[in-house]
C-alpha cells in the first residue's frame, strides 16, 4: 500500500521493458547463441523464490553426466568483471548465493560470475571447455538465447498476483512468463491437492499443454556447523536463535515452530552485509537465552556469517534442497534437452 502512489510511473517501466522485449523478439537486438545447451533459472519478481535450491537440483541431475558450470551475476560482491570461484574466494568477491553454490559442489561444478553473462560464457567455454551451463537468475537477460528456460514463482506469492515496478515488484509483465519452458511453482505445502494445482494453473492462465510442475522445500535431517553436525531430532532439546538475512523466511520460520524448545529470531534484509556491531548483537541476544543452545541460520545466510566463526562459536547452518511434483517428467525435460543439444 506504501508504494501505491508509484503506480503511475509503472507505465513508464512498462514502456521502456516492452520496447527492450520487442527489440529482442523482432531480432533487433542480438540474443547470442552458443553451440553447448544452455539452461536458465530465473522468475518475474524482485525477491527470492527459490531459485539458489532449484539450481542445485539441476546441478545435482547434470554434473555426473557432463562437464557442468554455473553462470551467475554475484549479486551483492565488491568486485567486478568474470571471476571464477575458489577455495580463496568468498561473498565479497562472488557474492552469497554463487558462494552458496561453490560451498556445497566444490570441485564437482565450476561457478562462476560476470555482468556480462554473454563475455561470462565465453571465457567457460574456452577456459574450462564445459560442456552446459546454467545461468543463474536470467531470465531478464536476453542478451543470449537459453536453449530451456526454468520460470519459478512462488505459491503464497504468485506472479500474477503482482504488478510492475516500481509499485510492485514485477520485472517485466506477467504475460511474458510464455518465453520459458517449464514454470514451477516453488515453496508449496507438502499436501498440496490435485485441485489446487489445477486451479493455479487456471489462476496463470496456462493451456493444458504447459509445462507447470509443484516443487517443496525440503531441510536436510542434519544441521551443521564449520567443525560439528547435529541431528535435526536433538533440537526439540534447544533454544535456538535464529538469525536470517534472506527475501522470505517464512518457510524455516514454520519448520522450526515444532521442532525446537525456544525459537528467537533476528531477521535482517536480504544479502546484508554483518558488520561487527551485528554480531555484538548476535552475542548479546544469544547469552540471554537460556542453555543448551544454538545459533542457526540458512545456508546462503552462513556464507556471509563463518567469517566471524571464532565469535560465534555456536554457529550451524540448515542445508536446503528442493522436491518436485513430477520429478520423472521433469528431470526427463531436462536430460533430453541436454542430450539432443550437446556435442
Amino acid at each position: 500500500m506504501i508504494r501505491w502512489p508509484l503506480l503511475p510511473f509503472n507505465a513508464f517501466y512498462w514502456l521502456g521493458i516492452s520496447i527492450r522485449n520487442f527489440l529482442y523478439n523482432q531480432n533487433l537486438l542480438k540474443s547470442e547463441s552458443f553451440s553447448i545447451p544452455i539452461i536458465c533459472i530465473g522468475n518475474l519478481k524482485v525477491g527470492g523464490t527459490g531459485k539458489s535450491p532449484h539450481t542445485m537440483y539441476v546441478v545435482d541431475l547434470l554434473n555426473d553426466l557432463l562437464k557442468t558450470a554455473v553462470l551467475s551475476r554475484g549479486y551483492g560482491r565488491r568486485t567486478s568483471g568474470y571471476y571464477v570461484a575458489n577455495y580463496d574466494s568468498d561473498f565479497r568477491t562472488i557474492g552469497d548465493e554463487p558462494m552458496q553454490l561453490f560451498t556445497r559442489f566444490k570441485n564437482k561444478v565450476i561457478v562462476a560470475v560476470c555482468e556480462d553473462r554473454v563475455e561470462g560464457v565465453q571465457h567457460l567455454i574456452r577456459d574450462f571447455g564445459v560442456q552446459t551451463i546454467i545461468l543463474d537468475d536470467a531470465f531478464q537477460h536476453r542478451k543470449i538465447k537459453a536453449g530451456f528456460t526454468i520460470l519459478l514463482t512462488e505459491y503464497n506469492d504468485l506472479y500474477v498476483d503482482d504488478v510492475l515496478l516500481p509499485a510492485g515488484n514485477l520485472r517485466e509483465p506477467s504475460k511474458n512468463a510464455s518465453r520459458a519452458d517449464v514454470i514451477v511453482v516453488t515453496k508449496c505445502p507438502i499436501m498440496i491437492s490435485d485441485a489446487e494445482k489445477e486451479s493455479i494453473r487456471q489462476k496463470l492462465k496456462l493451456s493444458k499443454q504447459r509445462k507447470l510442475f509443484f516443487s517443496t522445500i525440503v531441510y536436510d535431517d542434519q544441521i551443521v556447523s564449520d567443525k560439528y553436525k547435529l541431528d535435526l531430532a536433538e533440537l526439540e532439546e534447544y533454544n535456538v536463535l535464529l538469525v536470517t538475512g534472506i527475501a522470505n523466511d517464512k518457510p524455516l520460520v514454520d519448520f522450526l515452530h515444532n521442532k525446537v524448545q525456544k525459537t528467537e529470531h533476528l531477521k535482517y534484509k536480504d544479502h546484508h552485509h554483518f558488520t561487527l556491531d551485528d554480531i555484538h548483537k548476535i552475542e548479546e541476544k544469544f547469552n540471554q537465552m537460556p542453555s543448551p543452545k544454538i545459533i542457526l541460520t540458512t545456508e546462503k545466510d552462513y556464507t556471509r556469517l563463518e567469517q566471524y566463526h571464532e565469535l560465534l562459536e555456536n554457529l550451524y547452518f540448515l542445508p536446503i534442497n528442493v522436491k518436485l511434483d513430477s520429478k520423472h517428467e521433469f528431470d526427463s525435460l531436462v536430460l533430453n534437452y541436454v542430450q539432443k543439444n550437446s556435442k
